[in-house]
């Protein structure tokens, strides 16, 4: 895939269109789109006001309200939930690009590996790779998300199906959009760097007239990594347009097309061997590639439409959003899969290389319908949400299996014997230059299967009085699936009928104080969060269940800096196991994560923006395979602060730091990573109120670190130092 535009097709047709409008503006006159001079108005002049241009200001660290929570717009001090917002000030002044960026600054929230080819959150100890989304609709498939197009990205931890339906297990990631106003946006971005960075980004968006404005954000990149042989290229526009057809009715829609090319990185493996008790990552220098980063690519292709229609009725408003997205993803890799072991023969230690490719075709179609209004009972005042969501993914997974020129290599049980599932290289050069060839193996997926999902929902923000409120709310979903076996033919149904309640008290002392408590349910489907297999076994039992228990405060100690307390109990059950009788399964308890976050964002003077966290966090896994360990990528200790200072108008400085604390590879808890904490600075110089300049150095003092991790040997080293210019224009 090239970047290129797609001649000929509406996203081609409609960005033509949006070029075309500052043209067609200018066309009739100067003053159309800007404040009105008093000649224009037969008045007499004022002294400047025909010089008057809105230019933006930063918004800070921290935002008031938010839909993300509630579906409504809710001050945050009113949420009984910990969440978290990034904002685009955040995103800039940290040079953030995607998810893996954002969480860092997020209490209790971390990044796995996702086998370097898709965005793996953990939230509360519980990863996955489907509970994102984008103003506010499932975006579900397995890739890496840009930030070029978003305001803000909003992290909501603990489940919450009532809002969002099924899994969600630790929370959800939702992406807030840049969208058409009627406020001129005309700013670009490029940024240089360390490994050949090379990053341009675009917003430009205005009114055209009173009822319609329009805003087009662009992306391209090119740039390497200090990971040998490693390349990302990837492009993206997002044009959106608003329209407001009569006096209580607004349209929205834009249209995304994202394409993402890079090589499918994962990392390095472990010893095979303890040393002092337990196993360590190889002693390998952070670029080395292990395997074959020529033979592994990763492409996305992403289409997205997205419509969204509002009327307001006075005393009550309807919402409809739909979404319509298209994604084609396909990935190969030629990477370790087996610790380091010692060759009998020549002494040397050996790393097993394996191989498949997986592609996933999806089409995701959702609509949402929201009706919101207020209803007075005496002295209790009631915000209610009423609404409806459907939607349909089909999916087709496609997988092969890499097969080797014969050699010896060790298998699962690490004894060396005559193979072509997998090819041992040399610690000392561990990258494999040789054939490989991908077929259907046995087991490889290729599989068809549709899901349905009808939901209802309902929801009553209730205020008792000024100190305390509460919000309650229940969701039920059909979520049905239909599967097939292209293998072999075979098909497979099921359904499940989920009831997802939601609950929480709000008691406020004081206007700026709330004191919350909070309850939350949420199901995983046996189906899978990606939809890309189920068998007869797993099919028969209930989906899997999380359950957050959270008490907390939030605290706005100046008007636009809050602190923020939580503390949690997350139980997981309903996970399948071996029975005592061979071939019998049973339901267990999962897992239990307790902890508390403690989060801090906004200004504490007009010159001092900070934003940061802390979170302890105890996990046990409650299943009798691992009974007793703790769950992956979990550390026990989090900490994050990043600070901004303006000394005035032209100059700023950043400051932060990033800790975490030990992680375990996976559940097996045999390979460990090590405690870190990274220090990363930045310098910001405005020269002109039309550029900004800004310099990252990410990782001052060269912290030799290991980042993430997918299993004990897909372990992804942390970056060196590196340095970033941006250059920001405003036009």
């Amino acid at each position: 895939m090239k970047p290129q535009l797609l001649k000929g097709s509406p996203l081609a047709v409609a960005l033509s269109l949006a070029i075309a409008f500052p043209a067609a503006a200018a066309d009739e006159g100067e003053g159309h789109v800007t404040v009105a001079t008093a000649a224009s108005a037969n008045l007499a002049a004022p002294t400047d006001l025909d010089k008057v241009e809105v230019r933006g200001y930063r918004a800070g660290y921290n935002i008031e309200e938010t839909r993300t929570a509630t579906k409504t717009n809710t001050a945050l001090i009113n949420v009984p939930q910990s969440i978290t917002v990034v904002t685009e000030d955040m995103i800039d002044d940290t040079g953030m690009r995607g998810l893996a960026d954002v969480v860092q600054y997020v209490p209790g929230a971390g990044m796995a590996q996702g086998e370097g080819h898709r965005d793996a959150p953990v939230l509360r100890g519980n990863t996955s790779t489907a509970d994102m989304f984008v103003d506010g609709m499932r975006d579900d498939v397995q890739y890496f998300r840009d930030l070029y197009n978003s305001e803000r990205v909003e992290v909501l931890k603990g489940p919450n199906a009532m809002i969002f339906g099924r899994g969600g297990t630790g929370g959800v990631i939702n992406r807030v959009t840049k969208q058409a106003e009627w406020v001129p946006t005309h700013e670009a971005s490029l940024q240089l760097g360390s490994w050949n960075r090379r990053r341009l980004t675009g917003d430009f968006g205005q009114a055209v007239n009173e009822a319609f404005a329009f805003r087009v954000t662009g992306l391209y990149e090119d740039s390497e990594s200090f990971r040998d042989g490693f390349e990302l290229k990837r492009w993206g526009i997002n044009p959106s347009f608003a329209i407001n057809a009569g006096e209580n009715t607004q349209i929205r829609f834009d249209l995304e097309h994202f394409e993402d090319e890079r090589v499918t990185d994962r990392g390095l493996p472990a010893y095979a061997t303890p040393f002092n008790g337990r196993r360590l990552p190889v002693d390998a220098d952070r670029s080395t590639f292990f395997g074959s980063a020529a033979n592994s690519p990763t492409t996305l292709e992403l289409d997205a439409l997205n419509l969204m229609v509002e009327h307001d009725f006075g005393n009550a408003v309807l919402r409809n959003r739909t979404r319509y997205a298209d994604y084609g993803k396909f990935y190969q890799n030629v990477f370790p899969n087996g610790g380091a072991r010692v060759f009998p023969a020549t002494g040397e230690r050996m790393v097993a290389i394996a191989a498949y490719s997986n592609d996933t075709q999806r089409e995701n179609l959702f609509n949402q319908t929201d009706l919101t209004f207020d209803l007075q009972t005496g002295a209790v005042r009631h915000g209610f949400l009423v609404g409806l969501e459907f939607g349909r993914q089909e999916t087709d997974n496609f997988r092969k299996t890499g097969a080797f020129p014969s050699n010896t290599c060790y298998n699962s049980a690490g004894a060396f014997i005559a193979t072509t599932s997998a090819f041992c290289v040399p610690l000392s050069n561990p990258g494999y230059n040789g054939p490989v060839t991908f077929a259907q193996s046995a087991t490889d997926a290729d599989n068809h299967s549709v899901a349905k999902i009808a939901a209802a929902y309902v929801q009553d923000q209730i205020e008792f009085s000024p100190k305390w409120q509460a919000v309650v709310g229940v969701r039920f979903d059909r979520f049905k699936v239909d599967f097939r076996n292209n293998r072999n033919g075979a098909t497979l149904s099921t359904t499940d009928n989920l009831w997802s309640p939601r609950t929480g008290l709000v008691f406020k002392p004081v206007e700026d104080l709330s004191l919350y408590a909070s309850y939350g349910l949420t199901y995983l489907p046996r189906a899978g969060e990606q939809l890309s297999s189920i068998t007869v076994s797993n099919a028969t039992f209930e989906p899997e269940e999380f359950k957050n228990y959270e008490i907390g405060a939030k605290w706005n100690v100046l008007p636009r800096l809050e602190l923020s307390a939580a503390a949690f109990r997350l139980d997981h059950s309903n996970v399948i196991v071996p029975g005592a009788t061979a071939g019998t399964s049973i339901l267990v308890d999962g897992e239990r994560i307790e902890g508390v976050e403690i989060g801090l964002a906004g200004n504490i003077t007009d010159a001092w923006s900070v934003m940061g966290g802390y979170a302890w966090q105890d996990g046990e896994i409650l299943t009798a395979t691992s009974r007793g360990n703790r769950p992956a990528n979990l550390a026990e200790q989090t900490a994050s602060l990043w600070n901004r200072y303006n000394f005035n108008q032209r100059w700023g400085a950043g400051l932060g730091a990033i800790h975490r604390g030990e992680v375990f590879a996976q559940t097996t808890n045999a390979v460990t990573l090590k405690s870190f904490t990274r220090y990363d600075a930045a310098l910001f110089y405005s020269p002109t109120d039309y550029l900004d300049l800004q310099l990252n150095i990410e990782n001052v003092f060269d912290k030799k670190y290991f980042a993430s991790a997918h299993n004990d040997n897909n372990i992804t080293p942390g970056a060196p130092r590196g340095y970033y210019v941006t250059a920001n224009f405003k036009f």
